[in-house]
Order: C-alpha cells, then sequence, then structure tokens
C-alpha cells in the first residue's frame, strides 16, 4: 500500500487541480461514448486543469456516480478525472487508468508527471487518465474537522507509547472516529475500495471504452484487484505495481503489519549506505554498528525528546525518529535526511521543521484514508488485542516498535462495513503483470507473493533486486521497466515469473 504516511506527504502536489463540468448526453452523442454505460452516464465536457507544472495537453473534466451503488437513484457525487491524448491517433489503443495509492492518494497530475516517464511506444498507445477517488478534492470531498494534535504523522500511523501503551492511540481514535461522524457528512459512510473500483468502471464507460488498462500502484493494485473481480471482462492490459497482500484483513486492518517485514528488509541496505566511506553523511565505520546506533538513539529520544518549533508534535522524539526512517525508505534517494536528523539529534539538536502539506490536504487525505480502511473490513475494539499485538511486535521487530499492530480509528468507527471485502480469485482472463522490488518497505514481496499465488494462472510476476517503493519507472531495474513496458505496448509478457538484477 502506498500508505498514508507516504501520502500525506505528496498529496500536496495534486491539491491545485481544477475540472470541467459535466453535460447531459445527447442524441448526438458518438455510439462509443456509451459502450457498457450505466444509465444515467454523461458525456465529458473536458477543460483546462488548474495547477502549476502541468503539460499544456492535458484536460479535466468530473463524471457523475452514485453515491451509494445499492441506491443508484438517490444523491449523486463527482469523480474529478484528467486525461493526456495518445500522441499518435493511428496507434492508438484505448485508455490507461494511473491507478494511485493511499488510501488517500489521487492521480489527477500524474498523466503530466509519471506519465510523461512511459516510453514513446505506451504514450502513443494509451490516452493518459488520472483521477481523484471519490471523497479525495477535486472529486465530492469529505473532511472530518480534525484537532490539529491528531495531524500529527505519528498519531495518524499508531505509534504507541514509549513504554508500549496503547491507551494514547486508543484515545485519539476515538476522537477521530467522533469527528468523522459529526463532520464527514453521509458521503465518508460510502467510502470503500469496492466503491472506488465501480466508480473506475463509470470513468470507463464515460470515457466510451469497452476495456481499460490499468496501471496500479501500491494501495492501488489493491483497487485493481477489486477491479479485476467485480469487472474481469473489462480489463484489457493490468500491471499491478508495489503489490498488496490480498487478505483484506492483512491489506487493510493489519495493513500496517508490512511495515515490520519491511523496515527489516530495507534497514540493511541502508545501513551499507550510512557507513560508506566518503558518504558526507556517513554514521559508523561499519553497517553493523548502524542498527544499535540507531536503536539507541531512539530509545534515548524516547526519554529525552529534543524540541522541535514548527513541527508536529513539536519535539523530536524516538516515534518521530522511527517515522523518519519509515519514510525514508521508500526511496534511496532519501537516506539522506535520515542520516542528517540522526547526526543532528546525536548532538542534541534539530533541523528546520519539515514542511507538511497545507492543513486542508491533510484533512481531506486523513477523511479518506480513515474511511477505507474503516468500512472495508471490521476492526476488533477490544483495547486488549492491540496491547498483545504491541508488545510481541516490539519483541520481534524492535525498528517498528509496536506501531504495525496498533489501533486505528476504526476500533471506534460509528459503523459497519456494508459488505464483504476484495476476494482475489484466479479466476478471470490472463492479462496481468506484476512487478515487485525485493526490499519494499511498505508492500513487502512477502505479501506480494501471496497476491501472486491467489491469481495463479492469471498473473506472470518480476521481481526486481531493487531497494524501495514503486518499482516501474522509479526505484525498480532497467530489465523489469523494460518488461513492463514492452507489455503495455505490445501486450508481450513473459511466459513464466522472472527476476531481474
Amino acid at each position: 500500500m502506498k500508505q498514508m504516511t507516504k501520502s500525506l506527504a505528496l498529496i500536496a502536489a495534486a491539491s491545485g487541480v481544477a475540472f470541467g463540468a459535466l453535460t447531459p448526453l445527447s442524441a448526438s452523442a458518438t455510439a462509443g461514448a456509451s459502450a457498457g454505460a450505466p444509465a444515467g452516464t454523461r458525456a465529458l465536457k473536458w477543460t483546462k486543469c488548474e495547477g502549476s507544472g502541468l503539460d499544456p495537453r492535458q484536460r479535466c473534466a468530473t463524471v457523475s456516480v452514485p453515491m451509494d451503488y445499492a441506491d443508484p437513484d438517490g444523491p449523486r457525487i463527482e469523480i474529478a478525472v484528467s486525461r493526456i491524448p495518445s500522441e499518435n491517433p493511428a496507434a492508438r489503443r484505448g485508455v490507461l487508468l494511473l491507478v494511485p495509492g493511499g488510501p488517500g492518494g489521487d492521480s489527477m497530475n500524474d498523466p503530466s508527471r509519471k506519465g510523461q516517464k512511459l516510453p514513446k511506444k505506451v504514450r502513443e498507445a494509451y490516452d493518459l487518465i488520472g483521477f481523484a477517488p471519490r471523497g479525495m478534492a477535486p472529486s465530492t470531498a469529505v473532511d472530518c474537522g480534525l484537532e490539529q494534535r491528531d495531524l500529527a504523522r505519528t498519531t495518524l500511523l499508531p505509534w504507541p507509547g514509549a513504554d508500549g501503551s496503547v491507551d494514547a492511540n486508543m484515545a485519539a481514535g476515538k476522537r477521530i472516529a467522533d469527528a468523522c461522524e459529526r463532520n464527514g457528512g453521509e458521503l465518508i459512510r460510502h467510502i470503500s475500495t469496492l466503491n472506488e473500483a465501480r466508480d473506475l468502471d463509470r470513468v470507463r464507460a464515460a470515457l466510451g471504452e469497452r476495456e481499460v488498462s490499468m496501471w496500479g500502484v501500491s494501495y492501488g493494485t489493491y483497487v485493481a484487484d477489486a477491479y479485476l473481480q467485480l469487472f474481469p471482462r473489462r480489463t484489457d492490459r493490468v500491471v499491478l505495481d508495489s503489490n498488496d497482500n490480498p487478505d483484506p484483513v492483512l491489506a487493510e486492518r493489519a495493513w500496517l503489519a508490512a511495515f515490520e517485514r519491511g523496515a527489516e528488509d530495507n534497514f540493511p541496505e541502508f545501513a551499507k549506505w550510512a557507513s560508506a566511506p566518503g558518504n558526507p553523511d556517513r554514521l559508523a565505520d561499519t553497517a553493523a554498528e548502524v542498527r544499535p546506533l540507531f536503536l539507541e538513539l531512539a530509545a534515548r529520544l524516547d526519554r529525552e525528546p529534543i524540541p522541535w518549533p514548527g513541527a508536529n508534535p513539536a519535539e523530536l522524539n524516538g516515534n518521530v525518529l522511527r517515522q523518519t526512517m519509515l519514510d525514508s525508505f521508500y526511496d534511496p534517494d532519501d537516506y539522506p535526511a535520515l542520516a542528517q536528523l540522526i547526526l543532528a539529534a546525536r548532538e542534541g539538536t534539530v533541523p528546520p521543521a519539515p514542511a507538511g502539506p497545507p492543513e486542508a490536504v491533510l484533512q481531506n487525505v486523513t477523511a479518506v484514508a480513515a474511511a477505507t480502511i474503516c468500512n472495508d473490513v471490521d476492526w476488533p475494539g477490544d483495547p486488549a488485542v492491540y496491547r498483545e499485538g504491541v508488545a510481541e511486535s516490539r519483541a520481534e521487530f524492535p525498528l517498528t516498535a509496536g506501531m504495525p499492530r496498533n489501533a486505528m480509528p476504526c476500533t471506534a468507527w460509528p459503523w459497519e462495513p456494508r459488505e464483504a471485502p476484495v476476494h482475489v480469485s484466479d479466476r478471470g482472463p490472463s492479462n496481468i503483470l506484476m512487478v515487485q522490488n525485493e526490499r519494499d518497505p511498505a508492500t513487502p514481496l512477502s505479501g506480494a507473493l501471496k497476491l501472486r499465488e491467489a491469481l495463479g494462472r492469471r498473473a506472470v510476476m518480476v521481481v526486481n533486486d531493487s531497494t524501495g517503493h514503486d518499482a516501474y519507472l522509479d526505484n525498480g531495474t532497467a530489465c523489469g521497466d523494460a518488461i513492463v513496458s514492452r507489455f503495455l505496448a505490445t501486450g508481450e509478457r513473459p511466459d513464466r515469473d522472472r527476476y531481474c538484477r
């Protein structure tokens, strides 16, 4: 899952997008515009997108969808979409949906940004389509109106007390759930992975496509899994990148648990980097010294936090250091930020407080993330479950100090899940290519292998000998990138699973 943590850091880039209005479907609309379209689907009116740094070819629109699919004639909401057309209409195959991570991420600007990393043959084969999932601005948005303290990253990912206590986490979860009940409106009850997949099918129909290709990343692989189960015959070529465990409990109720294994898989790589001769941010003479150095510093900061004006919380404590560790592991290019924080803290100082997203963006991201994980699956409400899990995790995985098994707002969520969660099966077209880094902090290889097993003959998997999250065209390998690009451009897929060095 491209976890809520990463979304909080990156989502501000998408916060300024505007979109066009819808016009009613007229008798003069093309036949293709209603291919597989549910009643009430409207034609799209594409207008200029607002925001900085966007490709001038990108246009935006909205698609009207039911707020509650059990009541299709009831209230409606809007899903914002963006598009850059194929660069060669003669070679155009269809559309490529860019399915974002999160929950709490969007891909509105991705056609202009990550989409332009795609090889020319892929950009010629597809219109590149981004979107903001239901609840995410600039789609019809939700906001829980949380207190400032509950927007701290070490609250949103539930780091326990220095002694392992979960009491503060249970209290924060109750505050967040209560605020969402008061301020989230009716829409917050209808934000879920399955509904996001249904929205995507309305987008497909509004685009006039009988099938869609997809590039789902992190949590976006779980959304794509949902689409594959609900609408298997409406998929063309599907790339699943940085893959979630398919078990709905492990994908969501225990999605944080991925960090236990992910941190352990990645720390040795950081330790090698942090002990390399010539590194200006070198922490130790040998890799073996880095882990105890980190653990000892985190424990010291648990006991003696350093004031950090402008940060939230306004101190550098052990959990803030641990959270910075996880964030830096998403991309090895971020190792220096972690090393510099460690070096400063050892001297009793702190760097300038990092800039975060605007509060409105943070409120929106948090509301969507909480609603998704809480509406998708049921969570235990007994604090003893989390006390036991945190204690076990702290003993086995000291790097993450029990956070991955701690309580989320879902423990006090006022609503029960409305339907059974996503169930991944091996029934359906064999049109899936999975790509996965061997050392991924957020969606570890162990979970990806479970998804590979669940999909059976439907999928082929490429594993990169690489470190970091987001495999294709980011932190993967040239070999893996070439395989995925070839599949998207031509449909050619390896006849068996591959390992790329």
